[in-house]
């Protein structure tokens, strides 16, 4: 780890470029974030997270030690599985030792929050002069897709094994973009991906800009990702607008308050709708009862707490995001559970019109709105499913399990 940032014990939290926060590391390897009194005092001040809201609306302000990693909404916004244990070895620190991590990574996060050491003022310059040497360089070359991560070299040898493939940043063709390179163990993930996203599409659910492009053709890859053939899955970011201006967003891990690890268990769909019947109101909750009762239909157990997400357009109000990471996962894993539970329920072949019901009882959602909402994404999906001109794409096997998936589900989920 490089000595400049062993020397830093303190991180301000940017929000929208205003600091509205610090993070201290502790003796004892412990941290804490408390927010800045000019935050708290502002009537009008943009939202960080749903987990920071009191029971009467207000912001939560008490502090509380974290052991080595960061409190969970900062957490979450750090890289999981081998990213970060790849980043975590190249900084020389355990990969619980988030401090550091947020200290080399901060200034490229999900949504408008920035993180910066306190004391690097002069480097933080730097690095923004030269992120806009980068802009300029992407401007020039607005029809070439190119690698990034916050100014770190990854050597992939060491994260290829990933089974989803890896999800890394990129610029060019006009915008910032989340680009998912093919996975080494399984088939046509980034194909499966687009073709789910765009069957999302056709029945209405709002889905960002997607598209698949050679592997060969995305500049400044590292040489291990470079080999790779076939196609990347690129979708273009909603939380990054015209000019690089940053659209605030949080995942529901975050909302929560939960660490990522418990992105499978530590809440349900019905919780999910909950928050969004009370933030949202109707129209966030029956597009969350869409694309949800969408997942089961296409055989999408991954849906976990980090696959549903906020926006902030304002800066203070949420907003259901578009929808992402939309992959039918049975024909890589036969008889996969869903993420989180579904009216009792973790089984894909259990979710029947029964458990609908159960869990919109459960969340305390109006009962004939959800089901009609079930039977016209049923009906849409079935007819949008035959008409697909993606589905081409997927390879027989694939395109058979799905086929078999979408035509089971909708006979569970009809009867009754």
């Amino acid at each position: 780890m490089s000595s400049e940032f062993q020397k830093v014990n303190a991180l301000g939290v940017y929000l929208h470029d205003r600091r509205i926060g610090i993070i201290n590391r502790l003796v004892g390897d412990s941290h804490i974030f408390a927010f800045e009194q000019d935050y708290i005092d502002d009537p009008n001040r943009p939202t960080l997270s749903l987990s920071y809201k009191s029971r009467t609306g207000g912001l939560i302000t008490s502090v509380r030690q974290v052991s080595r990693r960061l409190p969970p909404f900062f957490s979450n916004l750090l890289p999981e599985g081998h990213l970060r244990d790849y980043l975590a070895e190249k900084a020389g620190v355990k990969k619980e030792r988030e401090f550091y991590l947020m200290a080399v990574l901060g200034a490229d996060l999900a949504g408008a929050v920035t993180v910066k050491p306190i004391d690097a003022g002069e480097r933080e310059h730097q690095h923004d002069h030269d992120r806009h040497g980068h802009e300029e360089e992407d401007q020039q070359q607005k029809n070439i897709l190119r690698f990034s991560l916050a100014g770190v070299q990854l050597k992939f040898s060491a994260v290829m094994e990933a089974s989803g493939g890896l999800t890394i940043p990129a610029h060019g063709v006009g915008g910032s973009w989340i680009t998912k390179l093919p996975s080494t163990q399984h088939a046509a993930v980034p194909e499966n991906e687009y073709a789910m996203l765009e069957l999302a599409r056709a029945i209405g659910i709002q889905v960002p800009s997607i598209r698949l492009v050679s592997v060969a053709e995305i500049e400044a890859l590292p040489p291990d990702a470079a080999r790779l053939k076939g196609k990347a899955l690129a979708v273009e970011r909603f939380d990054r607008a015209a000019g690089g201006h940053r659209i605030h967003m949080e995942d529901f891990a975050q909302v929560f308050g939960l660490f990522p690890d418990d992105k499978y268990g530590g809440r349900s769909y019905a919780n999910i709708a909950a928050v969004l019947w009370a933030e949202t109101g109707e129209e966030g909750t029956y597009e969350f009862v869409r694309r949800l009762m969408f997942s089961v239909l296409i055989g999408n157990a991954d849906m976990h707490l980090k696959n549903w997400s906020l926006l902030y357009p304002d800066g203070r109000t949420p907003i259901l995001s578009p929808a992402y990471d939309f992959v039918s996962t049975v024909p890589y894993i036969p008889g996969d559970s869903l993420a989180l539970s579904f009216g009792k329920t973790k089984s894909l072949d259990g979710v029947t019109a029964d458990q609908v019901r159960r869990f919109a009882d459960t969340a305390r959602l109006p009962m004939k709105p959800v089901m009609d909402i079930v039977r016209e994404t049923v009906e849409r999906t079935e007819r949008a499913w035959k008409e697909l001109p993606q589905k081409d794409l997927l390879p027989h096997d694939i395109l058979k399990v799905i086929d078999g998936q979408i035509a089971n589900a909708i006979a569970r989920t009809t009867l009754g």
